[in-house]
């Protein structure tokens, strides 16, 4: 009996996986879009620093979710 507590643990984290890549691809399509509002807002004169903001932050969204995979 051990050995299928194992495999149904095995079985739900698979199951998981999908479900947080999904959550972690909404976020940085929720960070992509409020980067870009912003830089609407602010105009042509900050466009390079908002669009640093917008690159870093799919950057580091995008290292989070590979170290959390290898997890």
């Amino acid at each position: 009996m051990g050995a299928s507590a194992t495999l149904a643990a095995d079985a739900l984290t698979d199951m998981m996986i999908p479900f947080w890549q999904f959550v972690i691809g909404a976020l940085v399509l929720v960070t992509v879009v409020l980067s870009v509002r912003k830089l609407v807002m602010r105009g042509p004169s900050r466009m390079g620093g908002a669009m640093l903001m917008a690159g870093g932050a799919v950057i580091g969204l995008t290292v989070v979710s590979y170290l959390v995979q290898l997890l």
